[in-house]
């Protein structure tokens, strides 16, 4: 079974996340993106507890456009400090699995 890899950011407004998903959609860089929230993150922070509301993004790629995505993510993210995670996904449906492929190639 061929995977697909899931790609998640979070970002303190909604007009960021959605730039970041139409402009990894448009570069061919994830097949599609879902952005999601308001979500209410609590954490570490310059030694305090924070807490903040969060949108977050998930990217659907294939594994070999991951470290692109990745770097772009980087490059045009507002935190210091990006939360950015790569889950490796086994395909149930090898039809999806083809659509992300095929919206993926440049």
């Amino acid at each position: 079974m061929e995977q697909i890899c899931v790609v998640t950011t979070v970002v303190d407004a909604r007009r960021v996340a959605d730039v970041l998903a139409a402009t990894a959609v448009a570069g061919r860089l994830a097949a599609c993106a879902q952005v999601g929230g308001p979500v209410d993150s609590t954490y570490w922070w310059e030694s305090a507890i924070q807490t903040t509301a969060e949108w977050w993004v998930r990217f659907k790629t294939t594994p070999d456009r991951v470290d692109a995505l990745v770097d772009q993510l980087r490059a045009g993210h507002p935190y210091e400090v990006p939360e950015i995670l790569v889950s490796r996904e086994d395909s149930g449906n090898p039809d999806y699995t083809a659509w992300v492929r095929e919206h993926t190639r440049p």
